[in-house]
């Protein structure tokens, strides 16, 4: 059962909520049809996550728009992508916004309390890579994920790689972002007791393709338990590694 019905169900249990607040909270509108958008209120009940907003070729006008719908129908934590500096100027104008322009992503409202089953580990193979990686790891944050960051530690220098033994082996799921050769999954991959989520990134010289080298040396990995997403999509990744990491906290609902 969704962790959002279950709330609400026990609420009524333990006669925190009357049974026909209950039932309005189960009956609202599906979604708000605000003319330019569709804004999905029931995501949370059938996904267990909220709608994300994605900046890109969104106006601010419409992306306060949306939040003001999510706001409005009790969405306590707003995730954005793909935002562009000047667009987040103007939504921080209307909505209380933490903007990380490295990663061009916004966050509206606080963060949850981590309550996945473990920690979610984002390596990067080198600096060029944190944008995609902190949009990874902004995204787990936003849906109740502790994240600890290994950024790096790509294999040009394996020591650094090393050093994070623990790290790597404590977690519960890593995504390992690197562009050039796309080496960092498969090391990680082969080091690791649980799934990783290999990340190409765009970062590369000419041969590399744009992050395609990378995409398909990934996909080519012989270390078992590696999953790959498309390039630069550090969002995906960190989603993905959001269901993993509670699936276990699903199982006992």
């Amino acid at each position: 059962m969704n962790h959002e019905i279950k709330r609400v169900l026990e609420a009524v249990r333990e006669g925190e909520l009357p049974v026909e607040d209950a039932l309005l909270k189960l009956k609202a509108a599906p979604f708000e049809d605000i003319g330019y958008a569709k804004v999905d209120l029931h995501r949370k009940i059938r996904q267990g996550a909220a709608e994300v907003i994605y900046g890109a070729g969104k106006t601010p006008e419409q992306i306060v728009g949306i939040i003001a719908a999510m706001r409005k129908n009790g969405e306590g934590s707003i995730l954005v992508t793909r935002m562009s500096p000047e667009a987040a100027a103007i939504v921080g104008e209307v909505h209380p916004l933490d903007y990380h322009p490295e990663s061009k992503t916004g966050i509206i409202g606080q963060l949850p309390e981590p309550d996945g089953i473990g920690r979610i580990v984002v390596a990067t193979g080198g600096t060029s890579d944190i944008p995609v990686a902190e949009e990874a790891a902004r995204t787990a944050q936003v849906l109740g994920n502790e994240v600890a960051r290994l950024y790096d530690v790509g294999v040009a220098g394996l020591h650094r790689t090393l050093a994070h033994l623990d790290d790597i082996m404590g977690a519960s799921v890593i995504i390992a972002i690197a562009g050039m050769e796309g080496a960092l999954a498969s090391v990680i991959g082969g080091l690791a007791d649980c799934p990783v989520i290999a990340v190409p990134t765009s970062v590369g010289y000419g041969a590399s393709f744009h992050g395609l080298s990378a995409l398909l040396s990934m996909l080519n990995s012989c270390a078992s338990g590696v999953s790959v997403v498309n390039i630069d999509n550090g969002f995906g990744a960190g989603y993905l590694a959001s269901m993993i990491n509670h699936m276990d906290v699903k199982r006992e609902a």
